[in-house]
């Protein structure tokens, strides 16, 4: 007989309810495949095709032949050994932030990931040293930091936005940053996805971006920005990232990833950290470097195959991908469009149902008068043929208990409306009875 480990013996993260949530809702959606899903937040498939792989592939193996000027024994030592640790395609993504994000930074300022996740599990790792230590959050929040945030056993501090299109509060950081340092605390970074965040979709204006620099300036904090979904708004209206209104004065640890702009099967994202790191006893080095001794501790480097490939995107499009993704912005803010009409025809006079109207991206969130909890997803999923994902998981003080999350990146209108029939279906039923 096998031997029986105990859960309460391993780490506290596995019995962690937030965990078991992410669990849940993978499984629900495998129980009902014919099921219409808002759930998962992936790009639309229609965008890819098997057959570019091996061109991008060759386009990236030309750069390293006739613009670098490697030999064939180095282009096969390039992309079949295991490679640097902090990536090969950095120089290439300096240059698309350069040119779709007015950013200028250094290649060496920059470590490739495996995804975006892995850039957010180091700069965690590194930045919280000790018990005192506290991770702001927006609250909402994507569940994938304050689940890096719970493996690495950090304090988690929510900071509420401010209302359904404003995003994460300066104000309220503020004033969070403060109470923290009165009580002994250490307030060491503050994450946030400025633009179409996940789960809530809301967008900061560029006054709020000027204030929440001015908060980090004024109190030390330093600013984790997440931009997933930046190229995909509604408008053409392009807002700058908290990295470029930053320029050089090191507020700001840009995340990037190329899941949504390229493919998420490639599993490349980086870290834009330029801060300098003293040290009594060594000389100065980048965050950049402190980054990539954790990684090559942990994936020793991101698959240069995937690089090669995502390498080869970056050239075609050159040098940025804003242009290259512009017809999946209009896809993108055509299902957008579609899902917010078809909330409005399905419940515009129904008592107790609203919901937010993102600027972009891929979610919105609709407020019901009931519990929108696992429980009453299953029986969604069960009746009437729906998914869509509970908020309460998003909430780390504990809200959202009567929001759901709807993604429309993986539908087509068709998709949508049928979706939104059947999720007033669900509401109707649900509704209390002298509504």
């Amino acid at each position: 007989m096998s031997r029986v480990l105990r859960l309460a013996e391993l780490h506290g993260s596995l019995a962690d309810p937030l965990l078991d949530a992410m669990t849940f809702l993978n499984e629900v959606t495998g129980r009902y495949p014919e099921a219409i899903s808002f759930g998962p937040g992936r790009p639309h498939e229609e965008f890819f095709d098997p057959a570019d792989i091996p061109v991008h592939l060759e386009r990236y193996l030309r750069y390293l032949r006739e613009e670098r000027g490697l030999t064939e024994q180095q282009v096969r030592r390039e992309v079949f050994q295991y490679g640097r640790t902090k990536g090969l395609i950095a120089p290439l993504i300096a240059g698309a932030l350069a040119a779709d994000e007015g950013v200028e930074v250094d290649p060496e300022a920059i470590v490739v990931t495996v995804g975006a996740q892995e850039g957010m599990l180091l700069v965690l790792r590194a930045l919280c040293a000790g018990p005192d230590d506290v991770l702001l959050v927006s609250s909402p929040c994507y569940v994938g930091v304050t689940g890096a945030a719970r493996l690495l056993d950090l304090t988690v501090r929510p900071v509420p936005e401010a209302g359904p299109h404003g995003g994460l509060d300066p104000e309220a950081l503020a004033a969070a940053v403060h109470e923290l340092h009165a009580a002994g605390r250490r307030p060491r970074a503050c994450y946030l996805v400025p633009d179409f965040a996940n789960p809530s979709g809301a967008t900061l204006d560029e006054p709020a971006r000027r204030r929440l620099l001015a908060v980090a300036e004024e109190t030390g904090v330093l600013l984790i920005e997440d931009n997933p979904y930046g190229f995909f708004g509604r408008s053409e209206q392009i807002r700058p990232t908290l990295k470029a209104l930053d320029g050089d004065r090191g507020n700001v640890i840009y995340l990037g990833s190329f899941a949504k702009t390229c493919f998420p099967g490639a599993r490349v994202g980086y870290v834009v950290a330029d801060q300098r790191v003293e040290a009594d006893d060594r000389p100065g080095s980048l965050l950049a470097d402190e980054l990539a001794k954790l990684k090559s501790m942990t994936t020793v480097n991101t698959s240069a195959l995937s690089q090669a490939v995502i390498g080869g995107m970056l050239l075609s499009g050159g040098p940025g991908l804003r242009k290259a993704n512009e017809p999946a912005r209009q896809f993108y803010a055509d299902t957008m469009d579609t899902l917010l009409t078809q909330l409005e025809t399905a419940f515009r006079n129904v008592p107790g149902v609203s919901w937010n109207h993102p600027g972009g991206g891929f979610f919105a969130v609709v407020t019901v008068p009931f519990r929108a909890d696992a429980r009453a997803l299953d029986d969604c999923a069960r009746e009437h043929g729906v998914l869509w994902t509970p908020m309460d998981g998003f909430h780390p003080d504990g809200g959202g208990t009567r929001q759901l999350r709807l993604s429309c990146s993986y539908l087509t209108p068709e998709q949508i409306t049928e979706g939104v029939r059947r999720l007033a279906a669900f509401v109707a039923q649900r509704l209390p009875a002298d509504s």
